[in-house]
């Protein structure tokens, strides 16, 4: 089996000047050419029921009949093609899910846009109009998974799918992201009733590879042995990257491939192998193109060639107190 991609690009979505554009995508077909060997998938977009398992009919109808312009301060805005661009963005996330599930794909990356973590059941928000990978994890609830996971490496954090899988006890969800910044959740302490089921990390500015590092072992892997999800989702933030013009993580390419590959393995560990990555943000071409490149290597179980020129250049805070805070609220072992 291979490793397989749905892309949808969505160029009319799109205001001037705006960070989330079709510019994001503009150097993928270098990275497409160089990996022969993963497959393009098909897509279709969701149907209304599909994307019901997550958003209210109210949302859906009232995103259908937006007027182009402004719907959220993040800023997020819609065109006349919006709607149906995030419908498609859907039903690709949803092609490589499926792939995965049905053992079509060994593993797949759903190249989305408009991304989806922040859109909650009832609005979309944060450059998000239906929730990608929330809808995807439901869905394979519905195709006979007991239980899927998504983790969430973006440098926001994931609130709408927090929000999607607050009351869901067959979900699991886990976002590194830095602390205190939009959409100013994500608190250590959000969730109560879910201890070790929905674990967030707001992390210092700067945490870099090393921390990621640290986390993979000491976090997310006791999470992912005792949640022991049937299905694991990635939400992929390239914009975690250190010269992310949005954000002040630490993370570099090398960075990528090291989480990503850690959760592949995890997953072969604990699933079958059974992993999807979907795109959420990102806002440097450069650094999306090469993260897209590690991951497809980490997907592949390819070894990544290390660019010392793209390390970050500043020191990483000490993050050992946060991780002991985790460890005591979640009961991680």
């Amino acid at each position: 089996m291979q490793t397989a991609y749905s892309l949808v690009r969505s160029p009319s979505h799109h205001y001037e000047g705006h960070p989330e554009s079709p510019d994001r995508f503009s150097l993928l077909e270098e990275i497409f050419a160089a990996h022969s060997e993963i497959r393009e998938l098909g897509a279709e977009p969701a149907g209304l029921d599909e994307i019901g398992r997550v958003h209210t009919s109210s949302m859906i109808q009232a995103l259908e009949m937006a007027s182009p312009g402004l719907i959220d301060h993040a800023p997020t805005y819609v065109t006349q093609s919006s709607y149906d661009d995030a419908l498609l963005a859907a039903g690709a996330t949803l092609a490589c899910s499926r792939a995965v599930w049905d053992g079509t794909a060994k593993n797949a990356f759903a190249l989305v846009r408009p991304p989806g973590h922040h859109a909650e059941p009832t609005h979309a928000m944060g450059f998000c109009i239906f929730n990608n990978i929330a809808i995807a994890a439901k869905d394979a609830l519905a195709r006979g998974a007991e239980r899927a996971m998504v983790i969430d490496y973006d440098a926001h954090h994931g609130n709408g799918t927090q929000a999607a899988f607050l009351d869901d006890e067959s979900l699991g969800f886990l976002s590194l992201h830095q602390g205190g910044i939009y959409p100013g959740t994500g608190h250590l302490e959000d969730a109560p009733h879910a201890r070790g089921r929905i674990v967030n990390l707001p992390l210092p500015a700067f945490s870099g590879d090393a921390g990621y590092r640290q986390i993979a072992g000491e976090i997310i892997t006791p999470f992912v042995h005792n949640f022991k999800p049937e299905m694991i989702f990635v939400s992929v933030g390239f914009d975690s990257h250190w010269s992310d013009p949005l954000t002040q993580l630490g993370l570099s390419t090398m960075g990528f491939f090291e989480i990503s590959r850690h959760l592949v393995e995890l997953a072969d560990e604990v699933c079958g192998g059974k992993i999807v990555f979907v795109l959420e943000g990102g806002y440097d071409a450069r650094n999306v193109a090469k993260g897209v490149g590690a991951v497809f290597l980490a997907e592949a179980g390819q070894k990544y060639a290390s660019e010392t020129g793209d390390l970050s250049p500043y020191p990483e805070p000490n993050i050992d107190n946060l991780i002991q805070a985790v460890h005591e609220f979640h009961q991680l072992s």
